[in-house]
C-alpha cells in the first residue's frame, strides 16, 4: 500500500481537480484506494485538501452504495415496527415506490405545520443561489433538521430505511401545487459545469438521492414522471418515490406533473454525500 505523511503537490492538485470535475468524495476515495493508497491515509488527505471534517469521511467511507432501501428485493420492509411496502423496483435509476411510508395523520400534520410558512418555491441558479423559476410554479417551505418531534421522527425513519445518517439529509421541504401548477423535467444533482457548483456542494457535497413523499391524493394528475424510462408514479397519500443517482446521470430526469383537478401536497428530502450544513 502507498502511504504519505505530507501531501505531495501533485496529489493535492489531483484531488482538487477530481472533485471539481464532479466526482463525489466516495469516488475520490475509491480511486485513491485503487491506486494503492491506504484507506485511512486517503481519508486524511481528502479531509485536508477539501477541508472536510475527518469524522464525516469516516462516516461516509464504509457506505459508498448505501443509498437504497434495506432489502430492496423484498416486498415489504419493517422499519421501527412499521411495515413499508415496496410496490415498484427499478434498477436504472435505482428507484423504489414505497407505500405506507407515512400515516394519514402524519401527512395531515405536516400540511398543517407547513401552511402558515408557504411562499413561492425557488430553484438553484447557475451560481448556486435561490431564484424564482417559471419551470417551478408551486409554493413551498423548508423545515430545519429535527425542528419538531414529527420532523425528527420522519427523518429517523428515512435514515433507518435508507441506511444513511440523518445529518446527510437536507431539511425537509413541503410543496403545494394547485391545478395547472407543475415542476418541469429536471435533475436533482448539481451540475459541475455551473459556476455555483463549488459553493452549493461545500455545504454537504453532491446530492446522491431524493425521496418525494405524497401528503395527499390529488383528484387528477400530479404524479411524478420519469421521461427517460417512460414511468409515472401516481401521487397517493402516505406513499413515496425514492431514487438515487450519480453526477451526470440522465435516467433520473423527473418532473412534478401538472395537477389537473384538486391540489397536491408533497414533502421532499434530498440526501447528500456527506453531512449537510445549512
Amino acid at each position: 500500500m502507498k502511504s504519505f505523511h505530507k501531501i505531495r503537490p501533485e496529489l493535492r492538485e489531483w484531488i482538487l481537480a477530481t472533485a471539481r470535475a464532479g466526482h463525489g468524495v466516495p469516488d475520490v476515495l475509491r480511486l485513491l484506494k485503487e491506486a494503492g493508497y491506504d484507506a485511512a491515509q486517503a481519508r486524511r488527505a481528502v479531509s485536508e485538501v477539501l477541508n472536510i471534517p475527518l469524522t464525516s469521511l469516516n462516516a461516509v467511507a464504509p457506505r459508498p452504495s448505501g443509498r437504497r432501501p434495506k432489502h430492496p428485493e423484498a416486498p415489504q420492509v419493517d422499519v421501527d415496527g412499521r411495515a413499508i411496502r415496496i410496490a415498484v423496483s427499478v434498477e436504472s435509476p435505482a428507484l423504489r415506490v414505497l407505500e405506507g411510508l407515512l400515516t394519514d395523520e402524519e401527512c395531515e400534520q405536516l400540511i398543517a405545520l407547513a401552511k402558515p410558512r408557504m411562499h413561492r418555491a425557488m430553484t438553484v441558479d447557475v451560481n448556486g443561489k435561490q431564484q424564482v423559476d417559471e419551470a417551478r410554479t408551486s409554493q413551498g417551505m423548508f423545515f430545519t433538521l429535527g425542528e419538531t418531534p414529527l420532523i425528527a421522527a420522519l427523518e429517523a425513519r428515512l435514515a433507518n430505511l435508507l441506511d444513511m445518517p440523518v445529518e446527510f439529509g437536507e431539511g425537509l421541504q413541503v410543496l403545494h401545487y394547485l391545478p395547472g401548477q407543475e415542476y418541469e423535467a429536471h435533475q436533482d444533482w448539481f451540475d459541475p459545469s455551473q459556476p455555483g457548483f463549488t459553493a452549493i456542494t461545500a455545504k454537504g457535497g453532491q446530492r446522491v438521492a431524493s425521496v418525494v413523499m405524497y401528503l395527499n391524493t390529488p383528484e387528477e394528475g400530479g404524479g411524478t414522471g420519469f421521461p427517460a424510462i417512460g414511468m409515472v408514479v401516481t401521487a397517493r397519500q402516505g406513499s413515496a418515490v425514492y431514487f438515487a443517482y450519480e453526477t451526470g446521470e440522465q435516467a433520473s430526469l423527473h418532473a412534478g406533473l401538472p395537477v389537473s383537478k384538486g391540489e397536491k401536497w408533497i414533502a421532499t428530502k434530498w440526501l447528500r454525500e456527506r453531512p449537510f450544513r445549512a
